[in-house]
């Protein structure tokens, strides 16, 4: 057995080289499908803190504001308020603000908006298949969609400040 052992180990070591080889030429040489401005929107399907589920086409005809979050994350945190505050200020005007929570148990979630006073609606990503579909890479992350389901524009991590949140807003209502 022992004059067996290097062989086999070379051969191991072989196998590892492939697999790891072939593994990071694929994600070199799959073309980026991230998504940008002028995309598309994925649908989705998810059961919301309020026992409904709620689609992407449940929204279609208004502007949609989708802000991806998590409780472990100090951006999500601090930008909370601010998006509560635009949402009271525009969800009269027919904007629609929803938030994604990213694979948080349900109690959890719903302590930490009690804490924040949020009431926007916030859905679940229980298995992060949105979460793959929209991309993420890093959080906060939000997309703001309009009425046809296209994004206008996407804002990469955080904290937002009202100011930023309320422009693009006025831009997908066209009061800009």
């Amino acid at each position: 057995m022992k004059r067996y052992r290097k062989p086999i180990q070379y051969m191991i070591l072989a196998v590892v080289l492939l697999v790891g080889g072939y593994a990071i030429g694929q994600s070199f040489l799959t073309p980026n499908k991230a998504l940008k401005p002028g995309s598309e929107a994925p649908s989705f399907e998810l059961l919301g803190l309020d026992g409904a589920t709620h689609s992407l086409a449940s929204y279609k005809g208004k502007p949609l504001v989708i802000n991806f979050w998590g409780t472990f994350c100090p951006p999500c945190r601090n930008e909370m308020p601010a998006i509560q505050a635009q949402y009271d200020k525009w969800s009269d005007a027919g904007a629609q603000i929803i938030g994604i929570n990213l694979s948080e148990d349900r109690v959890s979630v719903n302590s930490f908006l009690r804490s924040y006073g949020i009431s926007f609606p916030v859905l679940l990503d229980k298995n992060k298949k949105t979460e793959k579909a929209y991309g993420l890479k890093e959080y906060p992350t939000t997309f703001f969609i309009n009425a046809d389901g296209v994004i206008e524009d996407i804002v990469i991590g955080g904290p937002m400040s009202e100011e930023t949140i309320e422009s693009r807003i006025a831009r997908l209502l066209g009061k800009d």
